[in-house]
């Protein structure tokens, strides 16, 4: 498929389902045309680390480094450290791998020296051979918290891989993000785009906090080009994680149309699946494809597509 020159996407990002779309582009898409905005709401930090979930499982995905069967962690990896710990009575809740350590040492000290974010994130980037732009939506931290019926507040990844996305879910916030400002590079990004996508990731818990990050939106909207959101339900269920146990814990329909309406006036189209029932919005284009990613001859065949559909939309 013939790719237009003028076609620049920016993709937002978090989680396993937005890391096998960035790889479809990343294989369709011209060098240079792809950057990537990653959330930052799930950085935590574990033994003194500055752990990045949702950037280093883009990282390791698009070095073809990735855990195939998880989605995430590298591949092949060894737990000596893990296996440590455990036996010295700790409570190893959050797997931790050898060679993924190493990431998170590495982003630790360079942080403790002095550099931002950004700038470690594109010396990992450089280092793991990837020549993509990976860009954390901010340099500052803005931690995702999950109000829950079970055990009242907690971080996210102790929701998340602690209690494995169980308890009840009242209220999600995410941190500071309204005092934060986007990085420079990210503000570059958007101007630079002439698409930019949200991928199917969580909408509350992996792309609403780049959203929530200073004045994330009024830029967006600023920007008259396709914003484009993939759905990330799929016949009424998540492919992966907890968006649909989230959604109707908040009282809301598990469908396609649900995602649209949460995003409203921010997106000009929207890409529901096929599986999904049809339906229409005001002031949107809703178009249905077979977004699932199974495998990663999935993930060029649903990339080509959601390309020829933009590209149809900018010229």
């Amino acid at each position: 498929m013939a790719v237009s020159t003028e076609l620049r996407v920016v993709l937002f990002v978090g989680g396993v389902g937005g890391a096998k779309l960035a790889d479809g582009l990343s294989r369709c898409l011209p060098p240079g045309a792809l950057r990537i905005v990653v959330n930052v709401g799930d950085d935590f930090r574990r033994y003194g680390l500055k752990i990045c979930p949702d950037s280093d499982t883009v990282l390791y995905t698009l070095a073809g480094r990735v855990d195939p069967v998880n989605g995430w962690g590298v591949a092949g990896d060894t737990s000596t450290v893990l296996q440590a710990l455990v036996e010295m009575g700790d409570d190893a809740w959050f797997r931790l791998t050898d060679n993924d350590l190493a990431t998170h040492m590495y982003r630790t000290q360079r942080m403790a020296d002095g550099a931002t974010l950004t700038q470690v994130t594109a010396e990992l980037v450089s280092a793991m051979g990837v020549d993509i732009d990976i860009l954390p939506v901010t340099d500052a931290p803005v931690p995702t918290r999950v109000l829950t019926a079970d055990y009242g507040e907690l971080d996210f990844q102790e929701y998340f891989v602690r209690y494995r996305w169980q308890p009840e879910v009242k209220f999600v916030r995410y941190v500071g993000a309204e005092d934060a400002s986007v990085t420079a590079e990210v503000a570059a990004a958007i101007d630079w785009a002439t698409c930019i996508v949200l991928a199917p990731s969580n909408p509350w818990l992996s792309i609403g906090p780049i959203l929530a990050v200073g004045d994330m939106r009024e830029r967006l909207l600023a920007r008259d080009v396709p914003r484009v959101a993939v759905t990330p339900i799929i016949d009424g269920k998540a492919v992966k994680g907890p968006a649909a146990k989230l959604m109707a814990e908040q009282g809301l329909e598990v469908s396609g149309r649900s995602v649209a309406d949460f995003y409203g006036a921010l997106l000009t189209d929207f890409i529901d699946d096929v599986r999904n029932p049809i339906f229409a919005r005001d002031g949107m284009n809703v178009v249905q494809r077979d977004t699932l990613m199974l495998e990663p001859t999935d993930r060029m065949r649903f990339a080509s597509e959601l390309i020829g559909y933009i590209g149809e939309q900018i010229r």
